[in-house]
């Protein structure tokens, strides 16, 4: 699959600028500048440089050469429709979006030729990635990057470097560069394929930072600092440095070997000592260990703080500093929960694939990506991409939402919603690379429910996720909560059990719908499940300091909704 995915999938169009600029250099830190792409000096210069195919130029999409950002689009050019390995009549063929005066939705085609569209981006995911090298004169070829750096536009003027990588989950970054006054940033990668990641996750999932819709394109291939090079090799450097044996506590500094007499450790002294090496991302001090994590804008600059810090700075002296990880190169839940998936790894088992390479871990996400793209685009068209909801009607008429949840497998649920007097359900997937999935395997196999064929569409488009939301489902955040440490018989001798399903229920609607609530008594556990995230967030937050919950052990349980689908078991 991944050997047909295209830039050219994305809605709006991209922009590719060199990360360098158009030329101009500065004369104090050797840095390029970027020109915005509505500069007058871009439309100076009439050659057209269009990679990899100037026939996609009409979308604005492709690698632009120097000068070449924004370049008006010529006219006379029939526009072309991505494929995304589709063979190009069926998706020609395929279904268009229709819309009713009482729902949006994408209705499932009945055109057989779409299902032969879905099978073949169905079956291209599981392809493996070829390792041929990039050929650009290939507008197919998608399988490498064309740099390592990825360039954002139309990004909000006040943005700061943190809330930025808060949207960077593919790889270590070596360096990046927010130019405000161009509206534009770049972040370069320390090879091609995290880069290619974030540039196709950043298309799918439509990045969105500050309700702006940003642009995505590919910056200018630059070698890596030769220093930095070496430094990755030798000692894995980083943008992250670890501080350790800092005086964070006087009471507890003797025990991680730090002496009480300095003067205690803050985010604003340690600002105050490393801002000199560079620009400064992050801070974090963990005070009961007393360590801190301060993570630069650039590995350049980590290293420049390892080599010189304690000789420099007294203080440091008798500190312990060195490189810690990149927490843009964390692995995510979510895609640990869908490497898993596509790997074939049964519930349960997804964090073995923290464990795994990095490079193969990027390769298999791609390759979801790129089947997503072909299967949301191939049934809604160009305006589908990224879309999170799927569509379910001809539903029984006395079907119960747990019942819709028993069905519906392959991500996890950010919400889920029943009308039962129009007998549809709209289910809007985390990520939109389950809700493809589901489109694609129902559209292939079918989804019953009471005996009963049910219809499988699009739903009005989803958007992209909340930052907020994303990140508090990379820290384990679900549809369900697990109550555990319950006693039972205890509670079955009140004279009002607080344990039943009654009882439950009624609590913690409080929050929002409850979907299910299941009981495990030989476990001393139970789970509640809500129809909406956001409740079940809400409700555990509230719940701890309920005294009839103050000896229970309160976590997020696990969606069911993101087991593996029976048809990949």
């Amino acid at each position: 699959m991944s050997s047909h995915y295209h830039q050219q999938f994305m809605n709006t169009p991209m922009y590719a600028y060199d990360v360098p600029s158009a030329g101009l250099e500065s004369i104090d830190d050797g840095l390029y500048r970027s020109l915005s792409p509505t500069s007058q000096v871009a439309y100076q210069n009439d050659r057209q440089a269009v990679w990899p195919n100037a026939g996609y130029q009409s979308n604005g999409a492709g690698y632009l050469e120097q000068h070449q950002m924004g370049y008006p689009p010529q006219s006379g050019i029939l526009e072309q429709q991505p494929t995304f390995g589709v063979i190009p009549n069926e998706t020609d063929n395929a279904s268009s979006q229709i819309s009713t005066g009482s729902s949006s939705y994408s209705s499932t085609p009945r055109n057989s030729k779409f299902v032969v569209a879905a099978a073949a981006a169905a079956a291209a995911a599981n392809a493996p990635l070829s390792h041929k090298p990039l050929q650009l004169n290939n507008p197919r070829d998608f399988t490498s990057a064309p740099s390592r750096t990825v360039y954002l536009g139309n990004i909000p003027p006040n943005l700061e470097v943190r809330e930025l990588l808060d949207h960077v989950r593919s790889g270590v970054v070596e360096d990046v560069r927010i130019l405000r006054e161009k509206m534009c940033a770049f972040i370069s990668f320390l090879d091609e394929s995290s880069a290619l990641l974030f540039h196709s996750d950043a298309i799918l999932k439509r990045l969105n930072i500050g309700g702006r819709d940003i642009k995505v394109g590919w910056g200018k291939p630059t070698p890596i600092d030769p220093v930095v090079t070496a430094a990755v090799s030798n000692d894995g450097a980083t943008r992250n440095v670890y501080i350790g044996r800092l005086n964070t506590d006087r009471d507890l500094a003797p025990q991680f070997g730090a002496d009480p007499r300095d003067l205690i450790a803050t985010e604003e002294k340690l600002r105050a000592d490393l801002d000199f090496y560079g620009e400064i991302e992050s801070v974090k001090i963990i005070v009961e260990k007393g360590i801190a994590f301060v993570h630069f804008s650039s590995i350049f600059s980590a290293i420049k703080v390892v080599s010189s810090l304690a000789t420099v700075n007294p203080y440091y002296s008798n500190k312990k500093i060195f490189y810690g990880k990149d927490r843009c190169a964390f692995v995510t839940k979510t895609q640990q929960h869908n490497a898993a998936q596509f790997l074939g790894l049964q519930p349960g088992m997804e964090h073995l694939v923290q464990y795994t390479d990095r490079d193969f871990i990027s390769n298999t996400l791609l390759q979801q990506s790129a089947a997503a793209a072909a299967i949301a685009t191939a049934a809604g068209g160009a305006n589908n991409l990224g879309n999170r909801t799927i569509y379910l009607g001809n539903l029984p008429k006395d079907v119960k939402i747990e019942e819709i949840c028993n069905a519906v497998r392959g991500g996890l649920l950010q919400s889920i919603k029943l009308l039962t007097d129009r007998h549809v359900c709209f289910v809007t997937f985390i990520d939109p690379t389950a809700a493809a999935q589901l489109y694609a395997m129902t559209s292939l196999h079918g989804l019953t429910i009471h005996n009963k064929r049910c219809k499988i569409g699009w739903g009005k488009h989803s958007g992209a996720l909340s930052n907020a939301l994303a990140l508090a489902v990379s820290h384990g955040a679900s549809r369900n909560i697990y109550l555990g440490n319950i006693d039972f018989k205890a509670d079955s001798e009140r004279d009002v059990p607080v344990f039943t399903e009654q009882n439950l229920r009624k609590l913690f609607e409080e929050y929002g719908e409850v979907e299910q609530i299941n009981f495990l008594p030989e476990r001393s556990c139970c789970f509640v499940n809500f129809t909406n995230i956001s409740n079940a967030i809400l409700a555990i937050d509230k719940i701890k300091s309920n005294e009839q919950f103050k000896d229970l052990k309160i976590n997020f349980g696990k969606d069911r909704c993101g087991n593996v689908p029976r048809q990949y078991r």
